[in-house]
């Protein structure tokens, strides 16, 4: 079985607008299918029942405000941690934010992380998927207001806790941590204190997902529905690259391919294959204008993060109090949020983590062989550590081309290719027998 699967996979050709489909994995295929509506509904809603979760809002009631919604987002984990055999640990990510920008006061402050922990102890790999749980009116420091928050980020926050409930029966090599992250309304404050959390403690993160403002599909203005399309923000030059690194992109022709664009290349590849009607679209740009999310953080800690939001925004909705003027309904209710939707952009997260959580790891030290002029392409790379891969993909694509074009199978940690390193892109990416593909890595010139 094994060397059919090598003979069918040597070497084919990705469609550019949908691509190929490979081979569909049967147990990431039934977690996709598990992935509720209704169960995304029902989190949106409760998350709205508590008025409002501005991070400046009560934490002391139980019905009311950011504390109340907190207490009860772990508990959700928790929940779900029953079906994990010990292997899903829910914990409040507990820090206190000086008073600053948007910030009137020294503020205690808790993300809500459910870490699902790998089975191989040599790998220690981890990808996060995240929302944000607060919420806003239309003043950001008002904190009383009513403020649902439905889309913005109920709807990423239901992503991350329906993924955990789902994946929490399974096991993966690598680790997977579900969030709930707060302050992302008053200046990224939860994501920042994880993202440096991780920096500090030496957390392996290959792959950030954000989730911000994924239940809309109508667009106000063009009056547009589209329920099949989402965004993908990832940045070209890395946040946290230096000059030097800069350069050498620069040099390269590589300003397009950071790993965080392979990312969302990866992100277009594995969700379309398992997600019907799914078009996932790639937008150069680290976020849109004027905006930012919490994948910003993880970048400028020299992560791999994207952000997901849906393709036609309804600003009515967002950051609005809740009134009627001139018959124009305003304010982020859950009853204007479409689940179906918010169901097929969580199924797409779930293929893209379960397949790099059981993927090897990523192929090390990639690099092109620059010493020799020739009108071919040589390759060489290091194994990952951890689960061997039962080989690799030399992948290929014209320069003017935003997706990979051609993939080519080796078994080895070198390659010659017959096309020219001068005319085409490569990288590399580990696979194993069943078909999972680590994240690609984009070559640096050896000798």
């Amino acid at each position: 079985m094994k060397n059919a699967f090598i003979l069918l996979l040597s070497c084919f050709t990705l469609s550019a607008s949908a691509q190929t489909v490979v081979k569909q994995d049967a147990t990431i295929k039934q977690m996709v299918d598990e992935v509720s509506n209704k169960n995304i509904e029902a989190i949106v809603r409760k998350l709205v029942s508590f008025k409002t979760r501005h991070t400046l809002s009560d934490t002391t009631s139980k019905t009311e405000g950011i504390g109340a919604a907190r207490n009860w987002i772990k508990a959700e984990y928790e929940r779900y941690a029953t079906a994990s055999n010990g292997r899903l640990k829910v914990q409040f990510d507990a820090f206190v934010q000086p008073q600053g920008r948007r910030l009137s006061k020294n503020t205690p402050m808790k993300n809500v992380l459910a870490i699902l922990k790998g089975t191989d102890t040599a790998d220690h790999r981890v990808y996060i998927v995240s929302g944000h749980y607060d919420s806003r009116a239309t003043k950001a420091m008002d904190s009383t207001s009513f403020a649902p928050g439905a889309v913005d980020d109920a709807s990423g926050t239901a992503v991350s806790m329906e993924l955990a409930r789902v994946m929490a029966k399974r096991s993966f090599p690598a680790t997977i941590i579900f969030m709930a992250v707060v302050g992302e309304e008053q200046g990224l404050y939860g994501s920042t204190n994880v993202a440096k959390r991780a920096k500090a403690e030496g957390w392996q993160v290959d792959a950030m997902l954000n989730n911000d403002i994924v239940g809309n599909t109508y667009g106000m203005e063009t009056g547009l529905k589209d329920n099949r399309s989402i965004r993908v923000f990832s940045d070209g030059i890395p946040t946290a690259a230096t000059e030097k690194e800069i350069a050498a992109l620069k040099s390269l022709g590589g300003e397009n391919d950071s790993q965080s664009r392979q990312l969302a290349r990866y992100a277009k590849e594995i969700g379309e294959r398992y997600v019907e009607q799914l078009d996932v679209k790639l937008i150069y740009r680290t976020d849109r204008y004027l905006r930012g999310g919490d994948h910003l953080p993880f970048l400028e800690q020299g992560f791999t993060a994207v952000r997901f939001t849906e393709m036609n925004e309804n600003f009515d909705r967002q950051h609005q109090d809740v009134r009627k003027e001139n018959g124009v309904d305003y304010g982020d209710l859950p009853d204007f949020a479409d689940y179906d939707y918010t169901q097929k952009i969580a199924r797409m997260n779930l293929s893209i983590l379960a397949n790099l959580a059981l993927a090897p790891g990523q192929p090390q030290n990639v690099g092109v062989i620059t010493s020799d002029l020739t009108n071919k392409t040589k390759l060489k790379w290091d194994a990952p550590k951890g689960k061997a891969p039962a080989g690799y993909y030399v992948l290929m694509r014209e320069t003017i081309s935003p997706y990979w074009e051609k993939k080519f199978y080796v078994t080895d940690t070198n390659a010659t290719i017959g096309y020219s390193k001068d005319n085409y892109l490569f990288a590399v990416q580990s696979v194993d027998a069943a078909g999972h593909e680590s994240l690609p890595v984009y070559p640096k010139p050896v000798r």
